[in-house]
């Protein structure tokens, strides 16, 4: 059965396109993507992402518990709100999901974790946690909704009491922080997001989120859909979990080194795997291309390199470049941004590539390179 979010009935009466994601029902456009998109890279925009899963770790051992259960390392978060991106490994070092972990306190973390891979990760974090004695909670009593681009947080920190304002204004990225509406409403604001813009993803009590949605509303902040949300996500250089990269792919594998902390001292699952890739090489990498011809690059077309083939991973065409743009994983081997002879086959015909820096944009701008 389809699964539907608190704001199912906001999303309808916009006018919402809704589609499968994952087994929610959940917005693709409220329009055109394309506006979407732009208005999210030139002003603000906001996303329903209640889909997404709320876990509460609790217990005196907790700390050492997420030492041991990511390949990122919870040592660096040493403040109240403090935030990090890792990945979850298992014992053969693929990634069971990505996930961002919140340090409250010493006894007690949250991580927000993928919605597609709740059920997995809920399983394999609960059977984990077991030795170490910890508590873990889900909490579908949540809702969640992210607020993005360059003018996301003055239209946010507008709408809270004066008393929080300043606070939250100075708040850094990756850090998050308690705060209220000016009716009341708890939030809790965390400075990060998955579009390449400044902004916040607020966590707020499920039977406050529609409420939440319509402030922003009326603060001119407008929705946008999983279409905008993916090709924002994919110029900024992010991962989607289930398609560029799974349970048999390593942080190697998918461009993903910096998010491995390979501290003295400090034994995590899939450790021994890292450290053997990072000794010999990972067999496999992940790049970033894009085509100055017309056409989409897409899911699943073959990439030719001088090291063997590979295949595009996420592709799509970019509305901030006017071009064609894709992540594929193709053999190790030496291909630097420039590289010649990278071809993708586009219905039998190859079509020369770019191989360039990640990512493709940064801050609303293209990155050096990426328009050569």
């Amino acid at each position: 059965m389809t699964r539907k979010t608190i704001l199912n009935d906001s999303h309808r009466a916009l006018g919402a396109k809704m589609v499968d994601f994952g087994g929610w029902d959940m917005p693709i456009h409220y329009g055109s993507q394309i506006e979407e998109h732009h208005q999210v890279r030139r002003d603000a925009g906001m996303f329903d992402v209640s889909h997404m899963t709320v876990v509460d770790l609790k217990g005196a051992r907790v700390r050492e518990f997420l030492r041991y259960l990511l390949a990122n390392s919870v040592d660096k978060l040493k403040k109240p709100g403090k935030a990090l991106y890792t990945c979850m490994l298992n014992e053969g070092g693929g990634v069971i999901d990505d996930l961002i972990v919140y340090f409250m306190d010493e006894a007690f973390f949250r991580l927000v974790v993928n919605a597609a891979t709740r059920e997995k990760d809920l399983e394999w974090i609960t059977e984990q946690a077991k030795t170490f004695d910890v508590t873990v909670t889900e909490r579908p009593d949540f809702g969640m909704v992210a607020v993005q681009g360059p003018a996301a947080r003055e239209k946010v920190i507008g709408l809270l009491r004066e008393a929080d304002r300043e606070r939250i204004g100075k708040l850094g990225k990756f850090v998050a922080a308690e705060a209220k509406l000016e009716d009341g409403t708890d939030l809790f604001i965390a400075r990060t997001g998955y579009t390449g813009e400044d902004g916040f993803e607020i966590v707020v009590a499920e039977d406050r989120t529609v409420a939440l949605w319509d402030v922003l509303l009326g603060a001119g902040v407008k929705p946008a859909g999983l279409g905008a949300r993916d090709t924002l996500r994919l110029e900024a250089g992010m991962n989607l979990y289930g398609q560029d990269m799974d349970d048999t792919v390593s942080p190697y594998e998918a461009a993903l080194a910096w998010t491995v902390a390979l501290d003295e001292g400090r034994d995590f699952i899939g450790r021994d795997v890292l450290e053997q890739q990072k000794a010999s090489g990972a067999p496999r990498q992940m790049v970033a291309l894009v085509m100055d011809e017309k056409g989409v690059l897409r899911h699943g077309q073959k990439v030719l390199t001088p090291h063997g083939e590979g295949e595009i991973l996420s592709g799509t065409f970019s509305p901030t470049l006017s071009k064609a743009i894709a992540f594929a994983r193709v053999p190790a081997g030496d291909l630097p941004p420039g590289s010649d002879g990278v071809r993708v086959d586009i219905r039998g015909r190859e079509v020369p590539v770019r191989v360039v820096r990640f990512p493709f944009v940064r801050d609303g701008q293209p990155q050096e390179g990426v328009l050569a």
